[in-house]
C-alpha cells in the first residue's frame, strides 16, 4: 500500500466537520423561498411587532434592492436571494428549561455540548435553532442587579426605548447590502445592557445553529455596556452537511460608554456550504475597551471585519483573528480600526492558514481622523501555507489624517517546514503528528490566550481539519 493509499485509510473517517448531523424538525411556520417586501411584512406579522419595527424594516428592504453587491473582494455572484428560506419558526415559544423543548432540538444541543457549557462556565445561556431562540436563562443573581439578557425579539417588546435608542446606530441598513437585508429580516439574536458600575465576568453565551438547506439565518445582536460596566459575551454557530448553499448575514453592534470593557468572543464552525456574510462594529466612547476574539472555520465564503469606532479620548480597541481556509474555502477577514479621538490605541492581531486549494485573506482598515493626535495602532498579520496550492493575501489600508500618530504593520507569509517535519519523523513521531506539532507551534502565541474553552474546542477544530493534509 503506498504513503498516499495509508494516508487515505487512517483517516477516511474524518470528514473534517464534526457538527454535520441533520434532525428532522417539524416547522411550525415559514415565509417559504424567496423574499420580497410581503415577505417582510409576514416576518414582522409573525412575530407580533409593534408598527415602529416594521417601518424599520420595510425602509430597509428599499435599501437592500437599490444596493449593489460587493465587487471589491470574494465573488458573490453565485448567490441567488431567491433560493434562501428568510424565516423558520420550530417551536412555539422559548423555554428557560432544556428538558422543555422538543426532543429532536434538544438533541441537537446535546450533542453540542451547551446544556454541559452553561453548567460549567456560563452566567447566561441562549440557544437559536434557525430563525429564533429555543431556549433562554440569565443567571438570577445577575438580574436583580439589573442586567437585561433578552432575545433581541424580546428586547423589542419588553425594552422598547433602549431598542429604539441603539438599534441600527452603530451599523445602519445603509452600510451595505447584507446589514440592508438583515435590518429587512433579522431573526433572533441576543439583546444585553450591563447597568453602570456592573461587571458580568462568567461569559453570557448564544448558540447559533441552522438545520435546513437553503436556509438564510440573519440574527441581530445589540450589546450595551453603560458607565464603568463590564460583560464577556461568547457565540458559537455551526450547520449540518447539505450540497446546497445557506446564507448567514449576521449584524452585531456593541455600545461601550465611557469606562466600560466588552469582550466579545467567537468561533464559528460552519460547513463549506454557508455563506458567511457578517457585520460587526463596535463604539467605544471615553476609556472604554472592546475586544474581537474572532475564529472562523469552514463556511464556503467568509467575509467578515470586526470594527472598533474609537469616539472617545483613552478609547481602546483590540481585534485577534484566526481563520482556517480548508479545501475549496475562502476566509477574507481582518479588522477595522477608526481613531476619532485623542490618545486612543488599537491592537489587531491575525493568524490564518490555508490548505490545500484553500485561500486566506486579510483585509484590514486604519483610519485616523484629523484630531486624533497621540493614538496609536499595531497591526501584524502572520500566514501558515499548508501545501503548493494554498493561497495568501493581504490587504491593509492606512488612511492617516492626523501628523502626531504612531502606526506599525507587519505581515509574514510561511510554509510548513519540511526540515521540521523530516526532524519530527527522524524522532519515532508520525507524519500526521509532526504536522499538527508545527501548526499548533505557528497558533501557539495567539491560542494561549484564548479562554480556556475556546482554546480546547478550537485546537481538536484544527486537528480535524489537518487531517489528511499529508501523504
Amino acid at each position: 500500500m503506498s504513503k498516499e493509499e495509508s494516508f487515505s485509510k487512517d483517516f477516511s473517517e474524518f470528514d473534517n466537520y464534526q457538527f454535520g448531523h441533520h434532525d428532522k424538525v417539524k416547522h411550525i411556520a415559514s415565509t417559504g423561498k424567496g423574499i420580497s417586501r410581503d415577505v417582510v411584512s409576514k416576518i414582522s406579522e409573525l412575530k407580533n411587532e409593534p408598527s415602529w419595527m416594521t417601518d424599520i424594516r420595510l425602509k430597509a428592504y428599499e435599501v437592500f434592492e437599490k444596493k449593489p453587491m460587493p465587487s471589491w473582494g470574494p465573488d458573490l455572484s453565485e448567490i441567488n436571494f431567491e433560493e434562501f428560506t428568510y424565516f423558520i419558526r420550530s417551536t412555539e415559544k422559548e423555554s428557560d428549561q432544556w428538558e422543555d423543548m422538543p426532543q429532536e432540538i434538544l438533541d441537537t444541543f446535546d450533542k453540542l455540548g451547551i446544556p454541559e457549557a452553561e453548567k460549567k462556565f456560563l452566567a447566561g445561556a441562549s440557544a437559536q435553532y434557525e430563525s429564533e431562540a429555543v431556549y433562554h436563562k440569565l443567571n438570577e443573581e445577575l438580574g436583580k442587579q439589573g442586567v437585561i439578557f433578552l432575545t433581541m425579539d424580546q428586547a423589542v417588546k419588553e425594552e422598547p426605548e433602549l431598542v429604539k435608542k441603539y438599534f441600527g446606530s452603530v451599523i445602519p441598513a445603509s452600510d451595505n447590502k447584507f446589514s440592508a437585508l438583515n435590518t429587512a429580516v433579522w431573526s433572533g439574536g441576543s439583546f444585553i445592557y450591563v447597568p453602570p458600575g456592573v461587571e458580568v465576568n462568567t461569559p453570557l453565551q448564544t448558540y447559533f445553529r441552522i438545520n435546513e438547506e437553503e436556509f438564510g439565518q440573519f440574527e441581530r445582536t445589540l450589546i450595551i455596556a453603560d458607565e464603568g460596566a463590564k460583560v464577556v459575551y461568547n457565540e458559537g454557530c455551526s450547520a449540518p452537511k447539505w450540497a446546497k448553499s445557506s446564507l448567514h448575514a449576521a449584524v452585531v453592534e456593541l455600545v461601550a460608554l465611557d469606562n466600560s470593557r466588552i469582550d466579545y468572543q467567537t468561533i464559528q464552525n460552519w460547513y463549506k456550504n454557508i455563506y458567511n456574510l457578517v457585520t460587526k462594529r463596535a463604539v467605544a466612547k471615553k476609556n472604554a475597551t472592546v475586544t474581537w476574539l474572532d475564529i472562523n472555520v469552514g463556511s464556503r465564503i467568509t467575509i467578515k471585519y470586526p470594527s472598533v469606532m474609537m469616539m472617545g479620548e483613552g478609547a481602546r480597541g483590540e481585534v485577534q483573528s484566526i481563520a482556517f481556509a480548508n479545501e475549496e474555502q475562502l476566509q477574507d477577514s481582518g479588522a477595522k480600526m477608526i481613531h476619532g479621538a485623542p490618545n486612543t490605541t488599537s491592537v489587531v492581531t491575525s493568524k490564518s492558514i490555508s490548505k490545500g486549494t484553500g485561500r486566506s485573506s486579510y483585509r484590514g482598515l486604519v483610519k485616523v481622523l484629523k484630531g486624533a493626535k497621540n493614538s496609536s495602532c499595531r497591526v501584524e498579520c502572520d500566514a501558515l501555507l499548508i501545501n503548493e496550492e494554498s493561497r495568501t493575501d493581504t490587504y491593509p489600508v492606512m488612511d492617516i489624517s492626523e501628523d502626531d500618530t504612531q502606526i506599525a504593520h507587519e505581515a509574514s507569509v510561511s510554509k510548513v517546514n519540511e526540515d521540521q517535519i523530516f526532524y519530527l519523523q527522524s524522532r519515532g513521531i508520525p507524519e500526521i503528528d509532526a504536522m499538527k506539532m508545527v501548526v499548533n507551534g505557528f497558533l501557539e502565541p495567539m491560542v494561549k490566550k484564548l479562554p480556556l474553552e475556546y482554546s480546547v474546542e478550537f485546537q481538536r477544530l484544527v486537528e480535524l481539519e489537518l487531517e489528511g493534509s499529508v501523504g
